[in-house]
């Protein structure tokens, strides 16, 4: 009766972390750099390489209209420093496949 109890739990925790994997196989990190003669701009290049990293469909409906068909594309952190033509931005977003 152990055993089975024990084999339960064992194959319960097996589905359990099958899930988990699945979530967490959905989400992804990007990072990019921009320059650009302001900081506002060097941001701007940033998403955008960040988001053509990964789909150009998905790059060209946020320059459409903002948005991120399919994906949930988290604010990039950034890193900026005056450099090269005015400003140098480094940033990592969270990027995670919707539906």
């Amino acid at each position: 009766m152990m055993k089975s109890i024990g084999a339960a739990a064992v194959a319960a925790t097996l589905v359990f972390a099958g899930f988990a994997g699945d979530a967490e196989a959905k989400c992804f990190k990007k990072t990019a750099s921009g320059t650009a003669p302001s900081m506002d701009g060097a941001k701007f290049q940033v998403k955008e390489a960040i988001l053509q990293s990964f789909d150009w469909g998905v790059w060209a409906a946020f320059m459409a209209s903002g948005s991120t068909p399919g994906y949930r594309v988290s604010t990039p952190a950034y890193k900026c420093k005056p450099g090269g033509l005015g400003y140098n931005c480094v940033g990592t977003s969270t990027i995670c496949k919707t539906g």
